[in-house]
């Protein structure tokens, strides 16, 4: 088993990283912690293989922790979980050993993608037979295309579907959704649709004094 920490201030992220880590074959989670600080306690207790780092820590830049953790010889590698987009912090990240990038929000299908291919390249073991090997499990780790979206949906308005459904504690109508994104409900119907088909959302109907139930749409973290 691959051990994972998951390191995450906000407490609903960390619970749906770490929901989504343990669906993934040949991973469990082994500790999850809110700060920089409970971090290192965390690693100087327990053998991980892996973290899970958001970037953005109260106490700290994550990739700070990780400068401390190579100095003082640790050798986990990390996949970053942030909603960072400077292409610096992404080159520094890769030099301090971050395999992999996942940009907020996120659905499980993409985090799952990351997983496997990381198992997948710690997996190779034994000497190469030659290049052709090595660009093989080196290549294990690289995204080659985007995950195919259905017909119709397009990412940027997807991951702002994913924003106001994340940030809506006690769930949203496609009504509602649209309403806040400016786009039809019958759009954002389909995008919360497509979260729930990936299982990253619930859905269940609430029935109001009259007329037909409303789907009311939620966070899987917040709804399991």
């Amino acid at each position: 088993m691959i051990r994972v920490l998951v390191v995450e201030d906000d407490p609903v992220a960390a619970d749906a990283h770490q929901m989504y880590v343990e669906r993934v074959a040949g991973f469990t989670v082994a500790a999850v912690a809110h700060t920089r600080a409970e971090a290192v306690r965390v690693l100087e207790r327990t053998p991980v293989d892996l973290l899970l780092l958001d970037l953005y820590l109260p106490d700290g830049h994550g990739l700070g922790l990780l400068r401390s953790l190579r100095a003082a010889g640790h050798g986990a590698d990390v996949i970053a979980v942030t909603s960072a987009r400077d292409l610096a912090v992404v080159r520094e990240g890769v030099s301090l050993g971050v395999v992999q990038y996942v940009l907020k929000p996120f659905t499980y299908p993409t985090l799952r993608d990351r997983l496997v291919r990381y198992a997948e390249f710690r997996g190779a073991a034994g000497e190469a037979s030659g290049q052709e090997e090595v660009d093989r499990a080196l290549g294990a780790l690289r995204v080659t295309e985007p995950a195919a979206l259905p017909k119709g949906l397009s990412g940027p308005t997807l991951e702002a579907v994913t924003r106001v459904l994340r940030e809506s504690a006690e769930g949203v109508t496609a009504a509602a959704a649209g309403e806040r994104l400016g786009i039809s409900r019958i759009t954002a119907r389909r995008y919360l649709e497509h979260l729930v088909t990936v299982g990253s959302a619930t859905r269940r109907p609430h029935y109001g004094q009259v007329g037909r139930p409303e789907l009311h749409y939620r966070w899987l973290a917040g709804g399991r």
